[in-house]
């Protein structure tokens, strides 16, 4: 069986730290493990629980689908007035009627230069993940400051000393699905 790990960017932005974090794990994550990258974001329908049911909206099906056939989830966000994105809040909301990440291994990168600003926001992630039920591993929850002069034009960072960090949360999250 390949274990894989689903990447979720919580910022629509192109070009954004948060999606530089999310193709940079991308790049450090090794066989026998798999990342799939979760890109729908921004399409998602506003969430509405008139709509969750069967027949659901195919954008929320394959989001649901893509949770389901991970063994983890990795989410990079950024703080946006002091909370998570709308967009993120919006595909966790569309998560809590289905069953797929319930014990799903779930960790974090925040990126933030300056953790504190974005203390709320995790604080936040945390707690509405905690109403999926996903099961947080503590060592892939973390801060990884990624100041913007450390990406490359590829959109990844080349830092040795993030792109290790970024591994250890890598590391931990990995061990609780193999």
């Amino acid at each position: 069986m390949v274990h894989s790990i689903l990447l979720i960017c919580g910022s629509v932005r192109v070009g954004s730290i948060n999606a530089a974090v999310i193709a940079t794990v991308a790049d450090l994550v090794r066989t026998p493990l798999a990342t799939d990258t979760y890109n729908g974001l921004g399409g998602l329908p506003h969430f509405n629980p008139d709509l969750d049911h069967d027949a659901l909206p195919v954008e929320v099906a394959e989001l649901r689908a893509a949770i389901r056939d991970a063994s983890a989830l990795l989410v990079s966000t950024p703080e946006y007035a002091g909370a998570m994105p709308g967009a993120l809040k919006n595909l966790l909301e569309w998560t809590i009627g289905g069953a797929e990440i319930s014990d799903k291994p779930t960790g974090w990168i925040n990126p933030s230069t300056t953790p504190l600003r974005a203390e709320k926001t995790y604080a936040s992630l945390a707690t509405v993940l905690g109403y999926t039920g996903a099961t947080l591993i503590d060592g892939a929850c973390v801060d990884v400051p990624v100041p913007r002069q450390s990406i490359d034009e590829h959109g990844l960072v080349r830092d040795e000393l993030i792109r290790r960090s970024m591994s250890g949360a890598i590391a931990a999250l990995t061990q609780a699905i193999v």
